[in-house]
Formats: structure tokens, sequence, C-alpha cells
């Protein structure tokens, strides 16, 4: 059976390259990011130095009291995406509106995905290079949250649901109350088919809000169908423009961010309809975007830079030794404009 105890003292390279059954050389590859080695390699030398609790000399020096004076948070995203939505770019103004004011820093890393994104927070704790994490995009039966919830000295604040952030502290906006408020203020206008475009399945966050968005349609009596995308106006304006040129259209979209939302009333302007008075859209992170579309989109609203702040002080906290709770910042509200009426005589 494999012997899985620390070494007494430091661990070194030669600790895991023992463990691992490969070279020192090869540990020294893996660990630098360097070339040399297989993916497979790579990663079972990660797993065992994080399984050691390795760290290198320079921080093994270190003061266990030492602050990095930096916060972590990495995306796994499209990096041409991130500039086209608003979203982030103003959650991220949010956090540094509030390290600023502590001498703080934010250590950004966008990666292709989850996967990447766990080795860099095993790396990132191993290496001590930074007080805490924000933890967003969470999954269903997120790996990152199993990480994290069992391994000490990275603390971590969750920008989602409490449901799904485990043991962590969890900052999170009631998406399900917000996108029922939708489905009623659109029934309410007589609209009885209803389209969601929805972003990636796997997300906890989208889970919430079609689960919601699925249940109170049913209640009203109204047809719903959810169409998935990857969050690019790309992709919504495809499947906005299939449904549309369906049989049963729907006569109103809630999409889940700005962009789509825009996408959207490109498509029907092309398909010869008209917004709001042949089909209603309804934009979710209100935005300048959506104040300046002609007609100006009704949309679901909430301070997105409040909330980036709210979460760095709760990781402030949490560094500080503050137990685990969850923090409701706020629940999205419906801003009505112009691209919301009544349903077509008909529908």
């Amino acid at each position: 059976m494999e012997n899985t105890s620390r070494p007494p003292g430091r661990v070194t390279i030669a600790d895991i390259a023992a463990r691992a059954g490969v070279s020192i050389g090869a540990v020294s590859f893996a660990l630098n990011g360097r070339k040399g080695v297989s993916d497979e390699t790579r990663a079972r030398i990660l797993r065992v130095a994080d399984e050691l609790g390795w760290a290198p000399a320079s921080a093994a020096r270190s003061l266990a009291e030492a602050k990095t004076a930096t916060f972590g948070l990495v995306l796994a995203r499209d990096a041409k995406n991130l500039g086209v939505e608003s979203f982030y770019m103003q959650f991220l103004a949010g956090i540094e509106s509030e390290l600023v004011l502590r001498n703080y820093g934010l250590l950004l890393q966008v990666v292709p995905d989850v996967e990447t994104e766990l080795e860099t927070l095993r790396a990132w704790r191993n290496t001590r290079r930074v007080d805490g994490v924000i933890l967003v995009d969470v999954r269903i039966e997120d790996p990152r949250i199993a990480y994290l919830g069992k391994t000490p000295g990275l603390p971590t604040v969750v920008v989602g649901d409490p449901a799904v952030a485990g043991a962590l502290s969890s900052v999170w906006t009631d998406d399900a109350a917000a996108a029922r408020r939708a489905v009623r203020h659109l029934a309410e206008l007589g609209h009885r088919r209803i389209g969601r475009v929805s972003g990636p399945a796997e997300l906890a966050h989208t889970r919430i809000r079609d689960d919601a968005f699925l249940d109170e349609t049913a209640a009203l009596g109204c047809t719903s169908v959810v169409l998935r995308t990857d969050y690019t106006p790309e992709q919504g304006a495809v499947v906005t423009r299939e449904a549309l040129s369906g049989p049963e259209a729907p006569t109103a979209f809630i999409y889940d961010n700005d962009i789509m939302a825009v996408a959207g009333i490109g498509v029907a302007a092309n398909l010869g309809l008209r917004v709001p008075d042949d089909v209603s859209l309804i934009a979710w992170d209100d935005s300048v975007l959506c104040r300046h579309t002609v007609p100006p989109l009704t949309a679901l609203s909430h301070d997105v830079v409040n909330f980036g702040a709210h979460v760095a002080r709760r990781l402030f906290d949490v560094v500080g030794g503050a137990e685990p709770a969850a923090f409701l910042d706020s629940t999205p509200e419906l801003r009505v404009r112009g691209s919301t009426s009544r349903a077509p005589d008909g529908a």
C-alpha cells in the first residue's frame, strides 16, 4: 500500500520525486511549468506535491504570519469574451475599489478550463502566492469547492448561492427570485410563450435560474423553452433566430446577459419584427448597453460594482479569521424600459 504520510521537516523536490516515482529533473520541470514532462506526469507530480504540502524554499523561510497583500481570482473563460461582457469589468472594478483602501492587489489569471483553474489554485496555495481567493462561476459538484473546503491555508469566498458553496463563505444574489419576477412581468403583459436564453448548463447559477424560470412559467400556465448558449452574442443571436423562425415562436425572451439581449434586438429587426410590439426582450445584468439600445432594454439590475466590493470585504474578514457564513448581497430588481409591452394580439 502507498505510504501517504508526510515526510518530517520541510518537503523537498527529492521527496516529491521519490513519492511520484520520477526523477528530480522531472519534478523541477513540472513545478516550474516548463516543458519536458507529459501532461499525465505533470498532473501526478502536482498532485503529490499538493498532498505533501510542498512550498519552495523562499516561501518556507517566510514567517507563518507573513502576508502577500494580494488576493487571487482565476477565470476559466475565453479571454476574447471578457472585454465584451460588462459584468466582469464592473465586478473587478468593485473588488479593486476595496483592495486599494488596504494597499492590496488583485492577481487575475485567465485560463481555458476548470482543470487548469484547479491547478492554479493548488500552485498558489503551495507557493503562498496569495492571501486568499475569490471563487466565481461555481459549477454543479464543483471540484474547486471540494479542494478548497478541505485545504487549509487558502482563505476563500465563493461568489454564488450558499447551497453550492459547501463549508466556505459565500456572497450571493437571489437569482431565483429575480427570474420569477421577470416571468411574472411578461405574464402580466399577456405573454404565454416565453423563451429563456440561458448560459452553460454546468454553472450552478444557470441551474438556479433555469429551475426558477421553468417552475414559474408552469405555475402561470405559460409555454416555456430554455435555449442554451455560451453567453456570446453570436450564440444568443443563433438561438433567438431559430426560436423566432419556428412554429409557435415565443413572444418574449429573457436573456442571461446584456450582450445577448442586444443581439436579440438585431435578430428581431432582421426578421422584420418590432421590439416590443411583436416580441418583448429582458436582459440580465443591467448595463450602459441596456440603457442606450433602441428601444432601451428592460433589465434585471443590481449594483455589480458594489457586489464586487462586498465580496472583497468578506474575504478580508475570512483572512482575519471570521467563521464561514453566507451573505445575501441583493435581489436583482426589474427595471422596466421600452423593450417589453403587451403580447401581440392573437399570440
